[in-house]
Parts: C-alpha cells; sequence; structure tokens
C-alpha cells in the first residue's frame, strides 16, 4: 500500500486528490495540511511513501517544507513531488535542488497522477520526457557555471554514460534502447549511479549532471 499526505490551502484540490487517490486499492491518503509547518508535521508522525506537497502555501511554503523533510535522515525514505500551477513555474528548480522527486501541474490527467505517485515510489522516472525535457532545458539556462568533476572520480565510464542520458531526459527505456542493453540493466546502472553520488532520485542525478559539467546546455536532442 503507498501512503501519501497531501499539503495544499485549497480544500477543494486536496479533497480531489484524495478522491481520486483513495478509489485506488493500492494508494491510502494518510495526512492532509493547509500549510508547509502542519505538512512537514504529519510527514514526521506518519512517515508516508510520497507527498503530495503545494508550492505556494501560508506560514510556511512548499519549499521550505521540502528542505525540512529531505534534511532529515528519518525521512530519507520520502519522495516529495512538487505540485505548480504552471509547467515551468520558477519555483520548481528550486524546488529540485531542495530534494524534490518532481513535479507535477495541478491540472494533470488523474491517470497521470496515479502513474506520478507510483513511479516516485518506485524509483523510476516521474515525468513524462517531454516535460522532463522541457525542465531540463529551462534548468540548463538558469545553471551555474559547472563544477570540477571531481564528483564523477567514483563512476565508471558506463555509469558516467548513463548518468548524461539519464541528463537530457532519457528514461529508462530508452537509455536501453541507446545503449543496447536490457531496461532491468539500465534501470540498475541508474540506481548504482545514484548510490555513488548520493542522489536521492533521478531528478537530483539531473542537477548533478548539469552542475558537473557532464552535460551541457544544448544537448537536449
Amino acid at each position: 500500500m503507498i501512503r501519501v499526505v497531501l499539503a495544499d490551502d485549497q480544500v477543494l484540490v486536496r479533497a480531489g486528490f484524495r478522491a481520486l487517490l483513495d478509489a485506488q486499492p493500492d494508494i491510502e491518503v494518510v495526512g492532509e495540511a493547509a500549510d508547509g509547518e502542519r505538512a512537514a508535521a504529519q510527514v514526521r508522525e506518519v512517515r508516508p511513501d510520497v507527498v503530495l506537497m503545494d508550492i505556494r502555501m501560508p506560514q510556511l511554503d512548499g519549499l521550505a517544507a521540502t528542505r525540512r523533510i529531505t534534511e532529515d535522515p528519518a525521512l530519507a525514505e520520502v519522495k516529495v513531488v512538487m505540485l505548480t500551477t504552471f509547467e515551468l513555474d520558477e519555483y520548481v528548480f528550486e524546488a529540485i535542488r531542495s530534494g524534490a522527486s518532481g513535479f507535477l501541474v495541478k491540472d494533470t490527467e488523474p491517470e497521470e497522477l496515479l502513474r506520478a505517485v507510483r513511479a516516485v515510489v518506485a524509483g523510476d522516472a516521474l515525468l513524462s520526457p517531454g516535460v522532463t525535457r522541457r525542465l531540463i532545458a529551462e534548468f540548463a539556462a538558469r545553471s551555474k557555471e559547472p563544477a570540477p568533476g571531481a564528483v564523477l572520480a567514483e563512476l565508471t565510464e558506463r555509469e558516467r554514460e548513463v548518468m548524461a542520458l539519464v541528463g537530457i531526459g532519457l528514461s529508462n527505456e530508452e537509455i536501453a534502447r541507446r545503449l543496447v542493453v536490457s531496461p532491468l540493466t539500465a534501470k540498475t546502472h541508474v540506481s548504482r549511479t545514484m548510490i555513488k553520488l548520493g542522489a536521492r532520485d533521478r531528478a537530483q542525478l539531473v542537477v548533478l549532471a548539469y552542475e558537473s559539467g557532464l552535460v551541457r546546455p544544448g544537448w537536449l536532442g
């Protein structure tokens, strides 16, 4: 059973998400919050698998609440998915740096929301390739100059290759086709790379790919 906490200051939004999620046999909403303070407290209390976190909330916004969650070692298994009104909201990039596993627009199709919740728990890519590439393109345009590549020293040549492909927005299946390996092998390489670099999830691996200089703006083929 996938356990979810909903954090949004709009009652109707929370009610809609709860009705959809609770109707699934494998998903259960175990908490709700109307502000970031309560969201962080709820997560500490119930230890959900996923938090659907609105970016703009009173008292403590979603970014600050996400940092509280992702910086707590006791909550390392909790995945935070940010909710935003616009696909390229300026706060999305800070959310990824804060440890969020990805983001969804609030008017996403119900099937996409359900797929996203299940995917992030499984450790797979959260976003569709098209949205991922738009996010990466915008992130690349805003990113700072690459740091020295020492962060990549522990990676094998194949792991660097896989990380670069993750960095340009490819899914495990697309990586498998590009490298002529099985999807399971591609997923294993991605997982080992995240472990070696201490990345919580795929989203942070993308950030590291840019910040290390492994991938540069303009490589979005």
